[in-house]
């Protein structure tokens, strides 16, 4: 499978579990089956699929890499920042939306982010995906732009696996056999992430175990359980993953659309079930995803064909 089928996969498979997701966040399903309808039960209304933060700032991270020769940390930071001033953000996080604020107010990229234990969320891990198709990147360019808006360890180590995960994909030492986990925890220092990571490792990655240790935004939580259900893609199929990942609720956009990144770029784009993709073209900003993922392509020198798309 060439380069550009994986990353297509990752961008696309990332965007459909954004969207898919997003329409179940923090939705808290009631048990009405003892409640009488009179008139007969009204018809349940299909949610409306639209991206998050989730993808547009990583659309944004893909503009640029193609669109700079060096990549200073700036660049990301006033992309970042064009598409909040341009309202084109939705469901923005606490941590970057401060970012952004005093971005706006004229703040300094390596100033703004939020510090502390608030800043362990996976606002910086859910738009790093990119990073790892490009060789330029070095592990303190990611930290670097992790800080733009999570100045917070647990919040760069978690964006770190997802970096890892996916170059272990393209550089051929994952295949959706080998143990994930375990190439992930020999590449990353001591955090809470780590220690999460060998808990399910040694859990042998078990879902249902997974599932109880947190669903939620916070890093620790997020990033183990979207890399957990990721690796079992094989296993579930692209469609399943991401319904199960829904029905444990809890940050379910992201959790599905980073899960979807890392699954998307092992199965690659023609994997992806076509009902799937054709959901997504329901979505206004289809347009902005196929042409951001084109000149990532034709900026890399890559080929592939776009017209079956």
């Amino acid at each position: 499978m060439n380069i550009s089928e994986r990353f297509l996969g990752c961008i696309i498979g990332g965007a459909i579990g954004d969207a898919y997701g997003s329409t179940f966040e923090n939705v808290v399903k009631e048990d009405n089956s003892d409640l009488y309808y009179p008139f007969g039960k009204p018809e349940e209304q299909t949610p409306k699929w639209q991206i998050t933060d989730d993808t547009q700032l990583t659309l944004a991270t893909c503009e640029v890499i193609y669109e700079n020769s060096t990549l200073d940390i700036k660049s990301f930071a006033d992309k970042y920042l064009y598409y909040f001033k341009s309202k084109r953000i939705t469901g923005i996080g606490s941590s970057t939306l401060k970012a952004m604020q005093e971005l706006e107010a004229g703040g300094h990229w390596s100033l703004v982010g939020r510090k502390g234990e608030y800043a362990a969320g996976n606002g910086a891990a859910m738009r790093i995906s990119p990073l790892a198709f490009d060789a330029r990147i070095s592990r303190d360019t990611i930290k670097s732009i992790c800080n733009i808006t999570h100045q917070n360890d647990e919040a760069y180590i978690g964006a770190l696996c997802v970096v890892i995960a996916i170059k272990s994909i393209l550089c051929g030492d994952w295949t959706g056999d080998e143990n994930l986990f375990q190439l992930i925890i020999d590449q990353i220092p001591d955090t809470r992430v780590r220690d999460r990571l060998i808990h399910i490792n040694d859990l042998n990655i078990d879902l249902q175990k997974v599932r109880e240790l947190g669903n939620d935004g916070y890093v620790v939580n997020s990033i183990p359980l979207a890399i957990s259900y990721a690796s079992k893609v094989n296993e579930l199929g692209i469609k399943e993953m991401y319904n199960q990942i829904i029905n444990l609720g809890g940050d379910t956009d992201t959790n599905c659309s980073i899960a979807g990144q890392i699954a998307g770029t092992l199965i690659g784009f023609k994997n992806i079930p076509n009902d799937l993709i054709q959901k997504l073209k329901t979505i206004k900003e289809y347009d902005w995803i196929i042409s951001t993922v084109y000149n990532f392509i034709k900026s890399k020198n890559w080929d592939y064909d776009f017209e079956n798309i």
